[in-house]
């Protein structure tokens, strides 16, 4: 039986790990990116890798995730992740005591966290005005760029063919890529493409329901500081932070609002760089706060805040709609979309079927708790 022919649109994360994954089980498959590898969302993600989730689904797929990222120690750093609600903020501490809980039933190695004990391990972080903290020791960071990259090699090693710089468009009946240089038939195309993902259907006939937003981020300047702290989300201000490169990742600044992902601002925000300084020195040690660089990115939206994956029409699959978690969750999820790619199990709950295409609905970020 010949090779099933699969190409894959999208070099990011998701994209590179499906690639990898079709091209160790034989598939005869291309890799098709309008840019270069981690051009796009990958490239500028945060890197934060944790299982700390209260879903059943999403903690396998994360604890998944977590085991393939172990097998590359010169991508990912082991790291514990803290999440902290502020004295007053009630709504928010018992969201976290509650889903810390279901967290310890799923087995994940969760729990809550005295603040005084929070501030003896982690002299480097501020804790006076914490009500309620948990922490996750199943968890860490990677530098996506070098992710991406790692897990591209691979894919060619496997026989895999990789085609950057290369616009596409997709024909249908047959199922077809369409380039500069012509036309090429498949058995099965992966649309991955992150925020462009809904644009390259549409060349297909096919809407799906999913919205690109702007997310923003900056590193510090180098500080001794940054290895007495964890990597923390302060779910009251609504802002995260790693060690990076001898200083800290912060970031969110998400804008709940459509953007256009051909055209917008790839910049940081100068109001965001100074909330961001302000946020940061209320809560690590630090004697000065110097901004090395500053950036946003673009995150994808769905209606229920589900990523869409899994097949569309016969032979035409997705992965989209991550809500900022894409590349946290990229090798299981990409393990998975390949499996249902060649003939396996998808997701019941992340099938794209579910919509019509059509819906409306708000952006709600994927790291807010409610």
């Amino acid at each position: 039986m010949d090779s099933p022919t699969v190409a894959v649109i999208g070099a990011g994360a998701v994209g590179v790990t499906a690639t990898a994954a079709l091209a160790t089980r034989g598939a005869d498959v291309t890799l098709y990116e309008r840019g270069s590898l981690a051009a796009g969302s990958s490239g500028r993600a945060a890197g934060l890798c944790y299982d700390a989730v209260a879903d059943r689904t999403d903690s396998r797929i994360a604890t998944r995730s977590l085991e393939r990222f172990r097998d590359l120690p010169d991508v990912f750093t082991e790291w514990p992740y803290v999440w902290v609600a502020r004295s007053g903020d009630e709504k928010r501490a018992d969201a976290i005591r509650e889903q810390s809980t279901r967290m310890r039933e799923l087995g994940l190695d969760v729990a809550l966290v005295d603040p005084d004990d929070l501030r003896e391990r982690y002299p480097g972080l501020v804790t006076d005005d914490i009500g309620v903290a948990a922490i996750a020791e199943g968890a860490g960071y990677a530098e996506t760029g070098n992710y991406v990259e790692t897990i591209a090699e691979r894919a060619t090693q496997d026989g895999a063919a990789i085609r950057t710089e290369t616009p596409v468009e997709i024909a249908t009946d047959p199922l077809q890529i369409v380039v500069d240089d012509g036309e090429r038939s498949f058995d099965a195309v992966l649309v991955a493409g992150g925020a462009h993902s809904k644009r390259i259907l549409a060349t297909a006939g096919v809407s799906i329901p999913m919205k690109p937003y702007r997310v923003q981020a900056l590193v510090t300047e180098t500080t001794p500081r940054n290895e007495s702290v964890p990597m923390c989300f302060d779910a009251t201000g609504n802002y995260y932070f790693r060690p990076h490169t001898g200083g800290l990742l912060v970031g969110d600044g998400t804008e709940r609002v459509e953007s256009d992902p051909d055209h917008w601002k790839r910049d940081a925000d100068e109001a965001f760089v100074r909330r961001t300084r302000e946020r940061i020195g209320e809560r690590v040690r630090l004697d000065e706060i110097g901004v090395r660089e500053a950036w946003a990115g673009l995150c994808t939206a769905t209606p229920d805040g589900d990523p869409l994956l899994g097949e569309l029409r016969p032979g035409l699959f997705v992965a989209t709609g991550f809500h900022g978690h894409g590349f946290m969750r990229s090798p299981a999820l990409g393990e998975r979309i390949a499996d249902e790619i060649l003939g396996g199990d998808g997701i019941d709950r992340f099938d794209p079927t579910r919509f019509d295409g059509n819906e409306t609905f708000e952006i709600v970020a994927g790291m807010d708790i409610e």
